[in-house]
This record gives structure tokens, C-alpha cells and sequence, in this order.
């Protein structure tokens, strides 16, 4: 885009430089500027980007939004290569130009929520619709009210489709960034307790989350799990479609004969008269639901399942979300990405699966923003490892007591807590042995990713 295409989009007023230049990439962090780049300031509650506006000049950005300058007050050498375009809020005027790349993509778009399993489903969802379709997703986890702007900008003219990650930690955000993304398919993976610091209950996630409908295009489908108990009897609103995915009768796609191949899940597919079987290439049981949305969302964007079920079979995970390694006779599932007792659960489901172990160890970290019951969800998680044929159970983090409390009430005699990552590490590496295999679970600022690694690098 050029600079006044920009400019016009925003409301913004062009206070200096050249309206012609043309802009290549949306960029927030100032050390990561490139000569054509547009640098957004985002003013945050400690730092006001706006005090790197001249060295992303002095880095050859293309153009600057600001809402700190006038006409006049840039200087001939920071206006030579760079535009400077005002606008009263850097934010939202980033916003309006993700809804601005919107409305010129006209493609379809899939927009993904949820409590847990939101990354996942995208990926599986793309890898299903690249079976007849070049398709977009969300690179990263690019799903914030900045990170949704800069992905609707990132879509190319020769995309056909787009898998749009939408996140939500606060009230109205999900109302904003569904609006920018415009989604023709709305997938809500479930309804759990992340973020329930900031929002107080699940029915409160719950009527969050269903806001995906406020940017959600006439006509649309809200594709919701049948299985999760919040779920399984809404409506959408009116002027829109409502179908279900999971495992029960109530479910419009479903996955039924259920059962384990080499370690990995197969299931038939089954929508109407249709029956198609489906053996993934990643672990866990939970999977199965975020498969059935992937097919379904495939079968809705007119997919054969059967020819949508074998591009799914491509999908092999990604790094540090269960991700299996063998070294020195130990079986590693780096699960580290993040954490919620959702989560951790279906990673001590897993571990639980994996039969030909000698013995099963998790190691579970601190989970982070579960309010006021906090100690409560990290006690059951000890005590659902105690239900999984967890043989031994590490945890690090002062939450992680909790973990090893709960196991240890319920049956794991051989625990061990650590708060010190490195004490942690020695210990395992004195533990471990082969015939082994050992989950690592928790929260991603715990930096258990590090200790993963440690026993597979």
C-alpha cells in the first residue's frame, strides 16, 4: 500500500513526506524496522513507543504513525525517507487498518476462540482446507488487538482462505478484533478457566468468548463443541448458522470408534451419510475434537471430508505442544507452550497412553491467571496424575507444590518439588532412565521449555 492509501484508511493526516512511498510490512518492536517498513508506537503501560520514533527514522522505516506530533514539528532529515502520518490513537488506527485490509481481501475467513486448543485447531484447520485451497493462518500467536491488524495486512492476493487466530484476556477485546477479522466461520474450541482472574467465571468466558458473533459475517456459521458442557445448547443469534463437533449424538460432525493406533488417535468421521476414517500423525485422545472441527469447517468450505481427513493426516504438531523425542532410551513429550488444568490434564492423558513405558514421570510447572481457586485447579491436577499411571511426578514452581500435594494424597508415593529450574534439571538427569518417558507440562513463563530440551537437544 502506499502511504496515502494508508493515511486515508486511518483518517490520518499526512504531515510529512511522500504520499507515493509504498509501504512492505507492519512493524510494532522499533529493533526489528526495515527500510519500508510502517512502525506503529503502541503506547503501553510502562513504555510509550513513540520515544523510538527516531530510530526507527534513523532505520529507514517507510512511514510512522504518531499522535504526538503536529504539522510542522518534523524536521527536514527525519521526513527525507520516511512518512509521518498523524492520528489521534496508534492502536486504533492500526485497528482501522487491519478492517481496512479486510474489506480488500475478499476471501473466506475461519476465526478461532476458545479457552484451550486454539493454536492447535488453526493448525489443523489449515492443514485440512490445503487440500483444495492456498491458505492463510495466523503466523505465531499473533492474536491480539496489535496481532490481528498486522495478520489481516499479511494476507497475500494469492490466498484463498484465511485461519484467523482470535484471543481474548479481557472484556470487549474479542468484540474488537473479531470485528477487524470479519469471519464467514466462527470456531469456539471450548470453554475453560484461562483468564477467569480477569473475568471472574466461565459463564462469564462463556458470553466473552460468543462475542466472536459481533464481526461475524451475515449468514455466517458459529461452529461450536458439542462436548463442552457451556457449549453444547447455545444458539447463535439471529442471521446466522449453528452446528456442533465432538463426540456425541447431539453433534452435527462427529467422531465415533474411537480407538488408539501406534500410540496415535483414529476415529470415524461422520457427518449425515458420510463415514470416513481418520488416523492423525499427533498424540492425544483430545485431538479428536479439534480434528472434527477441522473437518467440519473443510466439509462447510465445500471439501470432500475423505479428501479433507487425508490433508489432516500432514499435520504433525509444533514445537513445544506435545511434541515426542527419544534420546538415550527416554521417551521426552515437550509440551511446554503453555498451561491450564484443561491442558495439563490432556497432557497427563497422553502420558498415560504411552504403554510400552517402563515408568511414567510428569513434570508439571506453575499454571498462571486462575484467579482466586488457583490452589484448588493445581491440587486436582495431582490428583487426576494420580488416575493416569503416573508412576512419579516432578513439579517446579511454588504452585507446583499443590500439583505434588494432590498426587500425593491420592496414591503417587515418589514425588519431588523444586522453585530452582537447575536443581530441578540435575535431579532428573540423576532420575531418568532408559524405558522411560517423561512429560513436561506447564505455563510458559515458568521456562520449563529449557528443561525439556535439556533431554532431547
Amino acid at each position: 500500500m502506499t502511504v496515502k492509501e494508508i493515511a486515508d484508511a486511518v483518517d490520518g493526516i499526512l504531515l510529512a513526506g511522500n504520499e507515493n512511498q509504498e509501504i512492505e510490512d507492519i512493524v510494532l518492536d522499533s529493533r526489528k524496522v526495515k527500510t519500508g517498513d510502517l512502525f506503529v508506537p503502541i503506547i503501553g503501560e510502562k513504555v510509550d513507543a513513540h520515544r523510538f520514533l527516531k530510530q526507527v527514522v534513523e532505520a529507514g522505516a517507510g512511514a510512522v504513525f504518531t499522535s504526538e506530533h503536529k504539522k510542522g514539528e518534523i524536521s527536514p532529515e527525519d521526513s527525507l525517507h520516511t512518512a509521518w502520518i498523524q492520528v489521534s490513537d496508534t492502536k486504533d488506527a492500526l485497528q482501522r487498518l487491519g478492517s481496512y485490509c479486510r474489506a480488500c481481501r475478499k476471501i473466506p475467513v475461519v476465526g478461532v476462540t476458545g479457552s484451550v486448543g486454539k493454536t492447535t485447531t488453526r493448525e489443523m484447520i489449515a492443514a485440512a482446507l490445503q487440500a483444495e485451497f492456498q491458505v492463510y493462518k495466523t503466523p505465531g500467536n499473533s492474536n491480539s488487538q496489535v496481532g490481528v491488524p498486522i495478520t489481516m495486512w499479511q494476507i497475500s492476493k494469492e490466498d484463498e482462505i484465511a485461519v484467523i487466530e482470535l484471543g481474548m484476556s479481557e472484556p470487549g477485546e474479542l468484540t474488537r478484533i473479531a470485528r477487524i477479522s470479519q469471519p464467514d466461520i466462527a470456531v469456539i474450541t471450548n470453554i475453560g478457566i484461562a483468564h477467569i482472574e480477569q473475568l471472574g467465571s466461565r459463564e462469564q468466558i462463556c458470553r466473552e468468548k460468543l462475542t466472536i458473533q459481533d464481526g461475524l459475517r451475515a449468514g455466517g456459521l458459529l461452529l461450536l463443541n458439542g462436548d463442552d458442557d457451556m457449549l453444547q445448547t447455545v444458539k447463535a443469534r439471529d442471521g446466522f448458522r449453528t452446528l456442533y463437533y465432538g463426540t456425541g449424538e447431539n453433534c452435527d460432525y462427529r467422531g465415533e470408534n474411537i480407538r488408539t493406533i501406534d500410540g496415535k488417535p483414529a476415529f470415524t468421521a461422520v457427518h449425515g451419510q458420510e463415514k470416513v476414517e481418520v488416523c492423525l500423525n499427533v498424540l492425544g485422545q483430545h485431538n479428536i475434537l479439534n480434528a472434527m472441527a477441522a473437518l467440519a469447517v473443510a466439509r462447510e468450505s465445500g471439501i470432500p471430508m475423505e479428501k479433507a481427513a487425508k490433508s489432516l493426516e500432514t499435520f504433525r504438531g509444533f514445537r513445544h505442544r506435545q511434541q515426542i523425542f527419544e534420546k538415550n532410551g527416554v521417551m521426552v513429550i515437550d509440551d511446554t507452550y503453555n498451561a491450564s488444568p484443561v491442558s495439563m490434564k490432556a497432557g497427563l492423558d497422553v502420558l498415560g497412553e504411552m504403554k510400552g513405558a517402563k515408568r511414567r514421570i510428569a513434570v508439571l510447572a506453575d499454571m498462571k491467571e486462575l484467579g482466586e481457586e488457583t490452589l484448588r485447579f493445581h491440587y486436582e491436577v495431582g490428583e487426576y496424575a494420580s488416575l493416569r499411571q503416573v508412576d512419579i511426578l516432578v513439579t517446579l514452581g511454588e504452585l507446583g507444590k499443590e500439583i505434588a500435594k494432590g498426587a500425593k494424597e491420592h496414591g503417587i508415593s515418589h514425588t519431588a518439588s523444586f522453585l530452582d529450574m537447575e536443581e530441578m534439571i540435575s535431579y532428573l538427569k540423576e532420575l531418568l532412565q532408559p524405558g522411560d518417558c517423561v512429560l513436561f507440562k506447564g505455563s510458559n513463563s515458568m521456562g520449563l521449555a529449557a528443561a525439556a530440551e535439556t533431554f532431547y537437544r
